[in-house]
C-alpha cells in the first residue's frame, strides 16, 4: 500500500483493542502484527526520503559554506506531515489490508 495515499489520521486515535484483536483472539499478537507492519512502513518511508534527499546532497567538505536548499526543506516538511507509521499500520489492520500468519498455530493445526 502506498503510505502517501493512506487515509490514516495524523494524530493519535484511541482504539478498542478487544474489537481490534477479534481476528487473532490475542491482544499481544495483534499488537505485534501492527508493530511489525509499522516497522516495514517506517523503513520504506525512510528509504524514500533518503533517496529524494540524495539528489540534493553536497559532497563538499567545506563547513563554512552552508546551503539552504528550498526544495530539500519542502521535501522534509512533507514527510514530517505524513501520518506516523504506527497509525498507518493500525489503519491498514482495521481495513483488513495486512496479511499475517502465525507459524506456531499453523504447526499445531496439523
Amino acid at each position: 500500500m502506498d503510505y502517501r495515499k493512506s487515509n490514516a489520521p495524523t494524530n493519535t486515535v484511541t482504539r478498542d483493542m478487544m474489537k481490534l484483536s477479534s481476528d487473532t483472539g490475542n491482544i499481544y499478537e495483534t499488537t505485534m502484527i501492527i508493530a511489525k507492519r509499522a516497522n516495514q512502513i517506517g523503513v520504506e518511508m525512510k528509504h524514500d526520503l533518503e533517496k529524494k534527499l540524495q539528489e540534493f546532497a553536497s559532497y563538499n567538505d567545506n563547513l563554512e559554506e552552508v546551503f539552504e536548499n528550498r526544495e530539500q526543506i519542502e521535501i522534509s516538511r512533507y514527510y514530517e506531515k505524513l501520518p506516523k507509521s504506527t497509525l498507518i499500520a493500525a489503519q491498514e489492520y482495521e481495513e483488513g489490508k495486512v496479511y499475517f500468519k502465525n507459524p506456531a498455530k499453523d504447526k499445531n493445526a496439523f
